[in-house]
């Protein structure tokens, strides 16, 4: 899959259906609406940033209005700090940066609070955004919905939501979110946000299905898969001083690299360690999130010398990463909510040809074994 061909699937759903009869060949003029952006570093960031950047390269006039990067720390980045406001290029995308109530990735109400603080200083950023054709927006965080529709109404401007995870859903099923009342506020706020976008996009046919067996019309649905951009991920010879520096031994090393948070549940590359010959093999993991400590004291606790942590990874050195492992391990907790779920990380280690460890049910576990990429 080639990140290289969205634009076109973007430039077809971007057109509201109103929009047919006057369709003209003038830059459209889009407003990227995202609380994780880069230089952080994750899958949202990467999809939103691809999507602006491409977009931008065919010509049409892209913002992105986004938060000052934190995630998953819940620190500010370095030359962010101490600012309400800030305008930057990345690549040459506009971005204005607004203030977020930052927060390491671990307790909800301190999250609501991140979410819901960008939901509201994001809008002040609507006078330097300017006017728009169409807004684009990711979620979660599902309180992003509340800037859309501000937004929406502000530049009276259609929306495409895209939605990665399906919220609160998600929330309730993680054990997040438990209050009754919270979860029926959310779950209308949710299908009131389907109801006004133009389109809705989602990254797997299971959950586009999940979407229309709720009542959201099936017209406004439409797939956007995750993706990879094979002229920067693929097959690379070792690069053996990144291995020296990273402390890498000669073991053959799986690598799980992304985010160690409540959905992966990494406890199991743990117990798998445990159960391995310490000479043969390293497991490293490489990445930020709410469960990083716990897991980085259960290895030591429980002495557990074959596992390696690494901190997040420059976006530019992933491919190297990659190139140096024998195998990449992809994992999600076994709950109903990640059975239509297709890690965007499974596509970087495929892009590059290395084999996949798939702690994985439904659509994922469907892909690795029709693929032959790997085992589940």
């Amino acid at each position: 899959m080639n990140c290289g061909r969205a634009p076109t699937t973007v430039r077809i759903f971007m057109r509201p259906l109103s929009w047919r009869d006057r369709m003209t060949d003038r830059a459209l003029r889009i407003m990227f609406l995202t609380h994780y952006f880069p230089p952080e570093i994750g899958a949202p960031q990467a999809r939103m940033f691809e999507l602006a950047k491409r977009l931008s390269d065919l010509g049409d006039e892209v913002t992105v209005v986004t938060a000052f990067p934190n995630y998953p720390t819940g620190i500010v980045h370095e030359g962010y700090r101490g600012r309400f406001a800030m305008e930057e290029r990345i690549d040459g995308v506009r971005v204005l940066r607004r203030w977020v109530f930052a927060t390491p990735n671990s307790g909800f109400f301190k999250r609501i609070l991140n979410w819901v603080s960008f939901a509201l200083t994001s809008l002040t950023a609507s006078p330097r955004v300017g006017p728009v054709d169409v807004i684009f927006v990711q979620s979660p965080p599902l309180p992003i919905g509340i800037a859309t529709l501000a937004y929406a109404r502000l530049k009276r401007a259609p929306f495409v939501f895209n939605v990665s995870d399906i919220w609160p859903q998600s929330a309730v099923e993680l054990g997040m979110l438990r209050n009754r009342f919270a979860i029926r506020l959310a779950e209308m706020l949710e299908m009131h946000i389907y109801r006004r976008a133009s389109r809705v996009t989602l990254p797997t046919p299971g959950m586009l299905q999940r979407l229309t067996d709720r009542g959201v019309s099936r017209e406004k649905l439409f797939l956007l898969t995750n993706g990879v951009d094979t002229s920067t991920y693929r097959p690379q010879a070792a690069d053996r001083a990144l291995a020296q520096k990273l402390g890498f031994d000669g073991r053959k090393v799986f690598l799980y690299a992304g985010t160690h948070g409540l959905s992966q549940g990494l406890d199991i590359i743990l117990d798998a360690a445990k159960l391995t010959p310490p000479d043969d093999i390293l497991y490293v993991l490489a990445g930020e999130g709410a469960d990083k400590a716990a897991l980085v004291e259960k290895a030591r606790v429980e002495h557990i010398a074959n596992v390696k942590f690494l901190p997040n990874q420059p976006k530019s050195s992933m491919p190297a990463l990659l190139n140096l492992a024998y195998a990449g391990i992809v994992s999600l907790k076994p709950l109903d909510l990640f059975r239509h779920a297709l890690p965007s990380k499974m596509f970087e280690s495929m892009a590059v040809a290395q084999p996949l460890v798939a702690a994985l049910w439904g659509e994922g576990a469907d892909l690795v074994q029709s693929a032959d990429c790997g085992v589940v």
